[in-house]
């Protein structure tokens, strides 16, 4: 490669950012290379020449207005394709490290095709939409690279055109197909350290903008509580969350506000998530594969138990091969019936 080439876009990475194929790139110092394929990731033969890895970080950093300097070794920033960006160097770590987590767009954006892609049985899909259309709180849950972005902006493509929505995330991915939106993204601190505006901000400010809805990319920390307070505010609400279970993301809503620092009782709570939490909807990736679907739907319950425990029932799991009706219903039926919807006959229908 000709030393114009190596300086030109990704340089040397160029040709994994171009392949389709390529979810995500990191880089372990210039001789380590690695692409993930379809969940598998592998070494490349890429090798990096020298100070290429370092020019290359600089230019996208220029592009995304951010820096990295000793006082400050390591960095997120999103690409003008929209790309997250993640770098590391010493003295945190013993070479530069870097991960380029792909913008490839979201592969769906109605529950109807993740149904055609076989990600959601009919019926759970017909169920998830009319949740979605009477009001119901939902959490989408699963591992990094699960799907659950692209489960949350299906979903929200569901709320009816006449509801005002506001959504809130690190950067900007959901666009649902409505009408009156407001889609606000984080802000990181400037080269002083100042103007950074997290998601608690833009949550708090979302209750401020007369919301029918407010749909937050992903909680990880005191946040959590604040999109509590939006939806006992009586905002309708829809966001998703790191766990490897369903029940794990009831828990992980309990303990990241107090993780957090957040002064409040965790008994507090949890009764405040089994109240407001309507559905936990689990996704997965295949191991081999990388096919994406949904694995389990949980309806919540509104008894707390001994530490906190919060009951939930199995509405539909894969345990049998399909996304399947257990049997069970939801706890709370009052937002289906007010909307003339006959939930146990809608669960009962099997689409073909």
């Amino acid at each position: 490669m000709s030393s114009n080439a190596a300086t030109a876009g990704y340089g040397s990475l160029q040709a994994l950012m171009d392949d389709p194929d390529v979810e995500e790139i990191w880089v372990n110092g210039p001789s380590q290379v690695f692409a993930a394929v379809h969940g598998d990731h592998r070494l490349t033969s890429v090798v990096l020449g020298e100070g290429e890895l370092e020019s290359v970080v600089e230019r996208l950093l220029d592009h995304a207005g951010r820096r990295l300097d000793r006082s400050m070794p390591f960095v997120d920033a999103r690409l003008p394709d929209g790309s997250r960006l993640h770098v590391v160097i010493p003295p945190v770590t013993e070479d530069w490290a870097l991960n380029i987590r792909k913008f490839v767009g979201l592969p769906a954006n109605t529950l109807d095709e993740l149904v055609k892609a076989g990600s959601l049985s009919p019926n759970a899909a017909r169920f998830l939409d009319a949740s979605v259309r009477v009001g119901t709180n939902i959490v989408v849950s699963g591992p990094v690279g699960a799907g659950k972005t692209t489960l949350l902006n299906c979903l929200a493509s569901s709320i009816p055109a006449r509801e005002r929505v506001v959504t809130c995330e690190d950067t900007f991915e959901l666009r649902p197909r409505l009408s009156d939106v407001v889609a606000m993204q984080c802000r990181p601190p400037n080269v002083e350290g100042r103007g950074e505006l997290g998601l608690r901000s833009l949550v708090r400010e979302a209750l401020r903008m007369r919301p029918d809805r407010v749909v937050v990319g992903e909680v990880r920390g005191a946040e959590a509580f604040d999109m509590l307070v939006a939806l006992n505010a009586g905002c309708g609400g829809l966001t998703s969350v790191h766990a490897n279970t369903a029940r794990e993301a009831l828990r992980k809503l309990v303990t990241l506000p107090l993780l957090a620092g957040a002064n409040i009782d965790r008994d507090f709570v949890s009764e405040t998530v089994a109240s407001l939490v309507d559905l936990v909807v689990f996704c997965e990736r295949r191991p081999g594969t990388g096919r994406r679907w949904i694995r389990e739907i949980l309806a919540v319950g509104e008894q707390v138990g001994g530490r906190g425990t919060i009951t939930a029932g199995t509405l539909f799991d894969r345990s049998a091969g399909d996304l399947a009706w257990t049997g069970e219903s939801p706890r709370r039926t009052e937002r289906y019936e007010r909307a003339g919807i006959d939930i146990s006959r809608l669960l009962r229908e099997e689409g073909s």
